[in-house]
């Protein structure tokens, strides 16, 4: 891609704008409440965009369109599982979790089984958690800085990025970073709605360059025009027919120098550094996704349906179902959000307004991911796919309007970035200076810049995965060892300490052993079976099953008070029974009438 100054504009001043408004909101942030929970004083309708906002991250922007022209109607699950999990989010968690009183989510841990050794193991699942959700957060950064600026490397949007968040997050917290990302999902939503009401108005208008393509055919995607790919990676692609091209590079192990084949009898090695020149109405070869357990669709006919028909294709698919419904209830930065509501009916409420937000949000890159597997095939033969919606305008709308539309959707990425990297780094800030330091705002200041560092670090570090596909692992974990432990802990009275220490261990060391098998089987070109690269399936019952077993023998493992503290999770709120923890080390928050009715106001 060229420079595109537009972009480069449109990137510049989201930048600007989220470090105006984090110092302008900083400004009112002065205790320890307002950078752990805002004052508890955040109405639903700003904590639900502010949640929105961080939880929309580059597998959102980014990442679901570049699945969807991937895989097709299997990556559906994506978006819906994103937003479905908030509905047992709402049913289940949002109001107890309010309830509790609690700062953080280790802190509501303790709270619930008053077990210091469960809050410190909880810590450490939190800040993992955390860090390993904000490594493809830097990545995407640099995917979309290295494509606005051609020859800027990877590394620069990454520490762009870390460099502001930690900036905001460190001397506002979580006050300053409620008004950022509220500011962000609007933004979000509206870089990514109005170049898709365009595209589409010049899809059906004509189709932009080439005419009118379509997804009807079974045959394989072709390349529109004459194209040139450059490959930056090591890949391994194949093709459905007999495809003449010309290659400059190395393939298959040996030199290119000119014309080449490719049969559709073996797949075909492609080094880093090859460029390959396509005439039109070449069929696309695609990415073989070696090592995997399924390859992506080399046909639109196999692209339209769902899987294969295959038992572990529908057991991957179930095992994705279970990572994205019940991960998102285990994410630490989107549950502290909720220790910002006033009360548990705030909190419930807020929920409902995120479900809306998402739905909305969610329809248009689905929408671009179908457009792109017209319009810019040549990411099929890259695996690059994640870049589909920063080169979608100006494949389909050459010239300035297309550039125009490219800035606006950079911005959009850019802004993605920086909200779910706040989040991120505002929760786990927040559990290292409350569980390792003693927790005054000096204290939080210096966690936000230890934590910032170690993302950087492993983004610097790590190869480039596809986003969406690293982040359904995080659901993974989240799901197999904080979801068992809020549902069981809030639901049901007779949960014990051991229990959950148990049923956390197993959940999360199988997924964390299932990550270290597949990076492994990446470099060594083994195949992982279904059950490691979608490992929810088997991981969050079995963290169910032990944390139910161990609890059953281990009565002595129960907190004297239980009934008291089940009480105060359940209770109305009109009763008054909810209190903040730990009053004596932080001080009480502020009356809801002198904090503005209970709204986020300066003051």
């Amino acid at each position: 891609m060229e420079l595109n100054p537009w972009a480069l504009t449109g990137i510049v001043l989201v930048a600007v704008a989220t470090y105006y408004l984090g110092h302008r909101s900083s400004r009112s942030a002065t205790s320890t409440h307002d950078f752990l929970v805002a004052r508890r004083t955040v109405r639903s309708r700003r904590n639900a965009a502010a949640i929105s906002g961080e939880y929309l991250s580059a597998a959102s922007f980014l990442g679901v369109a570049g699945i969807v022209l991937k895989d097709g109607a299997d990556a559906t699950w994506y978006p819906i599982g994103f937003t479905a999990g908030y509905l047992a989010l709402m049913l289940f968690v949002a109001a107890p979790l309010r309830r509790s009183g609690a700062y953080t989510l280790p802190d509501f841990v303790e709270a619930r089984l008053g077990s210091l050794g469960l809050r410190r193991f909880a810590t450490a699942m939190a800040v993992f958690i955390g860090v390993l959700y904000m490594v493809p957060q830097l990545q995407g950064a640099g995917l979309t800085l290295s494509d606005v600026l051609p020859g800027v490397p990877a590394w620069a949007g990454a520490a762009v990025v870390t460099l502001l968040v930690a900036a905001n997050v460190m001397f506002g917290g979580m006050r300053a970073i409620t008004v950022v990302q509220a500011f962000q999902y609007w933004l979000k939503l509206f870089a990514i709605a109005v170049p898709t009401f365009v595209l589409c108005i010049v899809f059906f208008a004509g189709g932009g360059p080439g005419g009118v393509r379509s997804l009807g055919t079974p045959a394989p995607p072709v390349f529109p025009n004459d194209t040139a790919v450059s490959v930056k990676t090591d890949v391994t692609v194949k093709v459905t027919t007999e495809t003449y091209f010309y290659a400059y590079g190395e393939i298959d192990g040996g030199p290119a120098r000119g014309a080449a084949h490719w049969s559709p009898a073996v797949p075909h090695k492609v080094s880093e550094g090859t460029t390959l020149n396509f005439a039109a109405g070449t069929p696309v070869p695609v990415v073989s996704d070696v090592p995997a357990t399924t390859d992506v669709p080399a046909t639109n006919d196999d692209w339209l349906h769902p899987a294969s028909g295959e038992l572990t294709d529908l057991l991957q698919i179930y095992s994705l179902m279970f990572a994205l419904f019940l991960g998102t209830m285990g994410l630490p930065h989107v549950l502290v959000r909720f220790y910002t509501n006033p009360d548990g009916k705030a909190a419930r409420r807020t929920t409902v307004h995120v479900l809306l937000l998402l739905g909305l949000f969610y329809l248009f890159p689905t929408m671009l991911g179908a457009l792109a597997r017209m319009y810019v095939p040549q990411l099929l033969v890259t695996g690059n796919t994640d870049a589909a919606v920063l080169m979608l305008p100006h494949a389909l709308l050459p010239g300035w309007p297309g550039q125009l539309l490219g800035a606006i959707v950079a911005a959009g990425a850019f802004a993605a970035f920086l909200s779910s990297s706040s989040g991120l780094l505002v929760s786990v800030a927040g559990v290292v200076s409350t569980d390792l330091l003693p927790g005054r705002v000096r204290d939080f200041r210096f966690a936000t810049a230890i934590v910032a560092v170690c993302p950087l670090g492993l983004t610097l570090l790590l190869r480039t995965e596809d986003i969406s596909i690293s982040i359904g692992m995080t659901f993974a974990l989240a799901a197999s060892t904080f979801s068992p432990l809020l549902l069981l802990g809030i639901w049901w009275r007779k949960l014990s300490w051991p229990g959950a220490l148990a049923g956390m261990i197993v959940g999360g060391g199988t997924v964390l052993a299932a990550l270290v098998f597949n990076i492994a089987c990446g470099y060594t070109g083994v195949v992982p079976p279904w059950w490691t690269v979608q490992p929810a399936l088997i991981t969050v019952p079995a963290a169910f099953l032990v944390t139910y077993v161990v609890s059953r023998l281990t009565r002595s493992g129960r907190p004297d008070l239980v009934n008291d503290i089940m009480l105060r999770l359940h209770a109305p709120d009109p009763l008054g029974l909810t209190r903040d923890r730990a009053v004596a080390r932080f001080g009480q928050v502020e009356d809801k009438a002198r904090a503005g009715r209970g709204r986020h106001r300066r003051g």
